[in-house]
């Protein structure tokens, strides 16, 4: 009987310590409860790792090889968090339902309307980069496009349910029927039916404090755009859309053949560095792979 007992205490003993390492096994690796991001005190600008863009043709940009640091381009998409709301600008070249995560960088081949392939290297979705500071699609209030390209179109689906800030000229592209290399539609379709403001002047004041602007900067597309953020510790910061893609197109004066109007480029580029000088901001060339390269990344933030 004694031995009974004995034998019986070391059985739930062993039981007890296996059911304790289970429990401290499963807390270590079990992903914390998602938290709720907070509304901040002042604007916060996010930069997320929405890829890299593979160019071989740099006659497109009316550069040579020479003139750059990499062809490669980066694809940032940023979050912008106001006390009054949050705007997500730019959304990437890959939806992110189009591809599996596996922890390292996976190339994806893009086929455009007309038969043209692009390349771009991910390795985390901008949806997972948005939960992981404790946002959702459903958290962003305002969606805006610097223009229409497929590579700043990717997720734009995703923000449906935003209020969707565009100019008129660039909507009526969009959806007139007539799709150059360049859109990628099936990645924006869903925007068609989103609540929408049309952009009708040269600025619009998101959250009417002067803290986040919508510059019009046409040339690139018919309603191409670039975004003034105005932050407390950072200073202006303008993200440039595709007004230019490569340092070298500002040193050296040099406007990609692809451009919508080419003539318009160059004067949204002189009106941007008066306003830019006039308000001590600086530029931040979206495309740029070196200068992206040292942006802080989210979870980071600037402010």
């Amino acid at each position: 009987m004694k031995r009974n007992l004995i034998r019986f205490f070391m059985t739930a003993a062993a039981a007890a310590f296996l059911f304790a390492a289970h429990t401290r096994v499963t807390a270590q690796t079990a992903p914390s409860a998602q938290h709720k991001a907070q509304t901040p005190r002042s604007v916060r600008l996010y930069v997320f790792d929405c890829g890299v863009l593979h160019n071989a043709d740099m006659g497109r940009f009316n550069l040579k090889a020479e003139d750059v640091t990499t062809t490669d381009m980066s694809m940032a998409c940023f979050l912008i968090a106001h006390p009054k709301g949050n705007l997500i600008w730019d959304t990437g070249a890959v939806p992110d339902d189009s591809w599996t995560p596996t922890g390292s960088m996976v190339t994806q081949h893009v086929t455009l309307p007309d038969g043209q392939k692009r390349e771009a290297d991910v390795d985390k979705t901008l949806r997972s980069q948005l939960t992981a500071i404790g946002y959702s699609p459903s958290d962003i209030n305002f969606l805006a496009l610097s223009h229409y390209h497929y590579d700043h179109t990717g997720n734009a689906n995703e923000f449906a349910g935003a209020t969707w800030l565009v100019p008129q000229l660039e909507r009526d592209a969009m959806f007139g029927g007539t799709f150059s290399g360049s859109l990628q539609p099936s990645t924006f379709s869903a925007l068609q039916k989103s609540k929408t403001i049309i952009l009708k002047e040269n600025e619009y004041d998101v959250f009417s404090d002067g803290s986040v602007i919508i510059k019009s900067a046409p040339g690139h597309t018919q309603g191409h755009q670039v975004l003034y953020v105005k932050l407390a510790k950072t200073g202006g910061v303008v993200l440039s859309g595709d007004l230019y893609h490569y340092p070298a197109e500002k040193t050296l004066d040099r406007v990609p053949t692809f451009d919508f109007n080419q003539e318009q480029t160059r004067a949204s580029r002189v009106a941007l560095d008066s306003f830019m000088k006039k308000n001590g901001s600086q530029l931040w060339i979206q495309h740029d792979a070196a200068g992206n390269a040292k942006l802080k990344k989210s979870p980071q933030f600037y402010e």
